[in-house]
Order: C-alpha cells, then structure tokens, then sequence
C-alpha cells in the first residue's frame, strides 16, 4: 500500500483506508494506543475517527465531486447559453461578451465563467480574434553602418502629473541620450526643435539645409527631386501621425535624414527609445511625481547627463553612452577582460605558493 514512503496522501481509494483501518485495528489489539498508531501509519486521528463511521456505513469509496447546488443554471438557461454561441460567436468571439450579449438580448443572466463551463463541457470551442497577418522587418539601408551618429531612434513619452510630453532622441549604436524636449504638445514642431538640438549637439548641424528646407516648405521643391541623394542618418520611430506628417518629412529631408517607421503594432522595433523611457521613469521615479513643468525639463536634463556619464548601460557591456559614443567602449571592456585574467592568474599563484610553503 506504499504506507512507508511517509504520511498518508489526502487522497486514497477504500482499498487503502480499509487496510489502514484493519492495521489500527490489530495495533490496538497488541496494546497500541489509537495516537501512537497513528503516528507511526503518517495519519491523522481525526481521518480515522472520519474513516471508521464511513467504513460502519459502507461508504469508503469518495463520493464524486460537484453535486447539484440550488443556486446552479437551469436546463433552460443552459440551453440559452448553447443558443448564443451557435448564433452570436462569429461575432462575440469570447465567453465573456457572450454573457453580456444573453442580458442585452434578455435572454438569459449568468455570470462569464458559468458560459464557459457551459461550453466546456459541450466541447463548443470559440473562433476567437483571427491572427494578424505578420509582417516583415524591414533590413537595414545598404549605406548604414553600425557606429555612432548613423541610426538615431526619437519617440514620445508622457508625464501626467505634470500634464507635459517629452520627445527624446537616441543614438542606437551608443545608446547615448543625445536630445529630449518637454513640451504641453506633441506635434511635427516639437519633432524638429528636439532633433535641431541633437544635430547641434553632435556637432552635425551644417547636416540642416535651411534653403531646402524653405524650398520645400513654399513648394519651389519637391521631395520626390531628393530621392537620388544620399543620406547621412537614419531616424527610426513608431508610426505617430507628428512622425509621418508632410512637416516631418520635409524636415528630415532638409537634414539629409532618411526616416524609417516600425511595423504597426510592434514596439519592438523601436526597442532602443522605449527602452530608455522605462529605464528613466523606473531608476528616476520621482520625475512622474512633479507636477511643475519648469523644474520637470530642468530634472530630466539632469538625469539626462546622469543617464549618458555615469550609469552604465548592460546593453553596451556595461560602460557609459558617454564611453561608446566617443570610442572609448572598447578599451574599458578590454580592460576588464584583461583585469580578470590577472586577478585569476593572481589567486592561482597565491594558492600554490600557500601549497609549496606547508610543511
């Protein structure tokens, strides 16, 4: 019966009981006391105690579950329920909106989960949502090489209690924080200031073609005559309308900038700039907490410098967007590959020499 591999399951069938019972039996004929047999079987006097009324009424075997509650659906509702899946699931695709579907029509009130017990049971399976058609990534333009200052990444992100907006702009090959706006707006505008700031800031801003730029706007030219040219970087972003608008384009034009929009409905391809807003928000919490607008673009410049200096980033091998950004990445992790082979090589040759020195 298995009863020394320890106490006694929660569940076993009447053959088990029953030779159970009969061993307290014997013990207590040899002298045993009822706890002490107990013990020693791994069971519980109060399962004995339980066992025994069940064994004298013949009734070991465990009843099966459920029963018939007196507040359970009726034969008519169930039948209800069965109606609206075979009339309303190429359109409510879930036992949930089937449920609020039955009260809407007044045709039966049952909670979700008693739906899908429902049809469970009558093994009636749901089409639910059918699966989007997947999408392509698009690959990287033949002229982008992986260095600083040729991919950049800009979104938005909001703080409510300050009822503000900021852009940011990412180099995605250092990870650096080049730019950020707070603005009350979330227009092509803010787009331009934020990336004229960057351009600025990297020493890049001969790249924005004023003439162009007014050329383009007045209609003296055209995007479609800017094809042939070459650009210098690369902007990727989600597919907000401030990021697709005709502003926003001729902008990125006159800079030499090509644009590159993500897929709908995958972040993920701009993994790099929603990235660096959960990191801001989760490691600086108290930005979300100010409801001053002011001291919020004076905080997050800060944690900007912050954020490029001095926290070290996992996704560059732990050195600062600083460090990646002017070149420096490589010679820090080199010297750490080499720090911890000395140190190794040190503490094997400090064990030996302990070894070589015992007597």
């Amino acid at each position: 019966m298995g009863l020394s591999a320890g106490p006694v399951p929660a569940r076993v069938d009447a053959t088990v009981k029953a030779g159970l019972l009969d061993l307290i039996d014997d013990a207590l004929d040899a002298g045993w006391s009822r706890r002490g047999a107990a013990r020693l079987l791994g069971l519980d006097e109060d399962r004995i105690t339980r066992w025994t009324g069940r064994r004298a009424a013949g009734r070991l075997d465990d009843e099966a579950s459920g029963g018939t509650p007196v507040h359970g659906i009726l034969p008519g509702e169930r039948d209800a329920i069965i109606w609206l899946h075979e009339h309303w699931s190429g359109i409510d695709k879930s036992h949930r909106k089937l449920a609020h579907r039955g009260s809407r029509l007044n045709l039966v009130h049952v909670s979700e989960s008693t739906v899908w017990r429902v049809l469970r049971a009558e093994n009636l399976l749901l089409p639910g949502r059918s699966p989007r058609e997947p999408e392509v990534r698009a690959p990287w333009p033949d002229w982008v090489a992986w260095k600083p200052n040729t991919i950049w990444c800009y979104d938005f992100t909001h703080f409510t209690r300050a009822r503000r907006v900021a852009v940011a702009v990412l180099d995605i090959v250092s990870r650096k924080w080049l730019a950020s706006l707070v603005s009350a707006e979330e227009t092509s505008t803010q787009v331009e200031v934020c990336f004229t700031d960057a351009l600025a800031a990297e020493g890049l801003d001969e790249l924005l073609d004023a003439t162009l730029l007014a050329q383009l706007r007045s209609g003296q030219a055209s995007l479609d005559d800017l094809d042939d040219e070459l650009p210098v970087l690369l902007a990727m972003s989600d597919n907000g309308p401030q990021m697709r608008s005709h502003s926003t384009r001729e902008f990125m034009a006159a800079c030499a900038i090509m644009q590159r929009f993500g897929r709908p409905g995958t972040p993920t391809d701009q993994a790099w700039v929603e990235s660096l807003f959960g990191h801001v928000k989760g490691e600086w919490p108290h930005l979300e907490k100010i409801r001053d607008p002011a001291q919020l673009a004076v905080d997050l410049e800060a944690v900007r410098v912050e954020y490029n200096t001095i926290r070290l980033h996992a996704g560059i091998g732990y050195v600062t967007p600083d460090d990646e950004h002017q070149g420096r990445g490589d010679a820090i992790r080199r010297n750490r590959a080499d720090g911890l082979a000395h140190a190794r090589r040190q503490r094997i040759d400090y064990r030996r020499s302990q070894q070589e020195n015992q007597p």
